[in-house]
């Protein structure tokens, strides 16, 4: 913290100074009160919804690569630049790229019926017209790879791992999204001609939820589709009926395409130490079916709303805050040459960018309410940890005894290069009923909710900007 703001509150220091392992943490009420005053004028604030509502009207879905987030990629930059936000630049990377085409799938032969079907991402097309074969189901990916190779060769492999519970963290998701991202390649190694699973999603609407898959030694696996979580029950069902064997017809043109996809970046540049940078992260991309509002163009949506309020009526935090719009958040690709944006941006700002990194912070999970803040290793009882919830209780956030880690899929890679990095964690009660659907729209956000996010947000960020609070571990911890 500079000393110019520290000289007039001894004793509110003195309070939430602590020392750890040789390092002081501490912040000044000056600074606290500041971030107070910002908490609140950011209640009443729009700038969230009105950029998330131009942005999913201007271009709907933005599937990685695609033009229309390239498009959305240099509205943005602009929209950067028209408020005040400096260096603003796009970095273009190399992508493969994945167009859905048209898919369908249907149970056929004496029980025939169609069913709500939707192709994974960077699965392959069927052969024109579609394939026909016999489900083999599995009630786990584990069942799946014991499974003898003649008792799925030349079958359709179905997993339904049961219906995803929601839960306030979304917890429930990391067992289901295992099975779409590695279920593809087991059932190829077993010799299936197709593989079929229960959405990874926590609603019976008749919405199938899409998702990456993954490659194998750089290669497609197989025509891979999800179902509706209604349509999952009937497949197992009628399967479980054991009256005969169960007949699917499945049919996808997918292709996969050499394209770019890019980050765009902007700062709010510090006035005193702008070398040291606090880094907020979204993504851009999204898929197909719906306009991607709560994934994630609400992230980006509250992260630019937050670093202008840091600098609403003239004043600027110490730090730099950079504004990140990652690209090709949602997509697998074969080689590391190719997205995903977050790995990409570490390596183009190298070992002496990262170390200049201060903290990074994702917003990712939706548009409702901030529940608390998971803050780095060796933060957890610290002055600063004081500081922030006194800023943020009034508004419903708790600081968590956990510490953050990871960070999520964008700015994973900077915490794995050594970046510190938090969580201000969201109720996710009902994120993964919208998630990867077509009903992820712009109307499944709650303004209030918003509000209250980019309160948080700038709450916090203006703790971290404005003072001289280090978050990385000494080596003494």
């Amino acid at each position: 913290m500079q000393a110019c703001r520290s000289s007039s509150i001894v004793g509110f220091a003195a309070l939430l100074a602590v020392v750890t392992g040789g390092q002081a943490f501490a912040q000044d009420a000056a600074t606290v009160r500041t971030a107070e005053r910002i908490r609140d004028g950011a209640l009443t604030d729009n700038r969230a919804l009105e950029f998330v509502t131009e942005l999913t009207t201007r271009f709907g879905p933005r599937p990685a690569g695609s033009p229309s987030e390239r498009s959305a990629a240099e509205w943005s930059a602009q929209w950067m630049r028209d408020n005040g936000f400096r260096n603003v630049r796009i970095e273009a990377f190399p992508l493969i790229g994945w167009e859905r085409g048209t898919d369908s799938g249907a149970i056929v032969g004496r029980f025939a019926q169609p069913l709500a079907v939707a192709a994974l991402g960077h699965s392959p097309a069927t052969p024109e017209g579609g394939l026909e074969a016999e489900v083999v189901r599995f009630t786990s990916l584990e069942a799946l790879q014991a499974a003898s190779e003649s008792a799925v060769r030349g079958r359709i492999a179905f997993i339904d791992l049961g219906q995803m519970q929601p839960m306030q963290d979304g917890s429930g998701y990391g067992p289901q999204t295992r099975v779409r991202g590695l279920g593809p390649a087991a059932a190829m190694a077993k010799g299936a001609v197709a593989y079929v699973m229960r959405s990874v999603g926590s609603d019976y609407d008749r919405l199938p939820h899409t998702g990456t898959t993954r490659y194998v030694n750089g290669e497609p696996t197989i025509p891979s589709f999800a179902l509706a979580a209604a349509d999952a029950d009937q497949l197992s069902r009628l399967v479980a009926m054991d009256d005969g064997p169960i007949r699917l017809h499945l049919r996808s043109t997918a292709r996969t395409y050499e394209t770019t996809s890019q980050n765009v970046i902007g700062d709010i540049v510090g006035d005193e130490r702008p070398d040291e940078i606090v880094v907020l992260g979204s993504h851009l991309d999204s898929w197909d079916q719906g306009t991607g509002a709560i994934d994630d163009a609400v992230g980006g949506a509250i992260t630019l709303a937050t670093a202008l309020e840091l600098v609403e009526g003239g004043r600027r935090p110490a730090r730099t805050v950079r504004v990140i719009l990652y690209g090709s958040e949602e997509v697998a690709q074969p080689t590391p040459e190719t997205g995903n944006g977050g790995a990409v941006y570490v390596r183009e700002i190298g070992e002496a960018g990262v170390a200049q990194h201060i903290i990074a912070g994702e917003s990712d999970f939706g548009a409702d309410r901030v529940y608390a803040l998971r803050l780095p290793p060796g933060m957890q009882g610290s002055a600063f940890q004081t500081a922030a919830a006194q800023v943020l209780y009034p508004i419903g956030v708790l600081a968590a005894s956990a510490p953050e880690t990871s960070g999520g899929v964008d700015i994973g890679p900077l915490a794995e290069a050594g970046v510190p990095v938090f969580r201000l964690a969201q109720d996710g009660t009902r994120y993964f009923d919208l998630h990867h659907t077509a009903n992820d729209t712009l109307d499944k956000i709650d303004p209030e909710q918003l509000s209250q996010n980019v309160a948080a947000w700038s709450g916090l960020i203006w703790l971290i900007a404005d003072s001289d609070v280090t978050f990385r571990q000494s080596v003494t911890e």
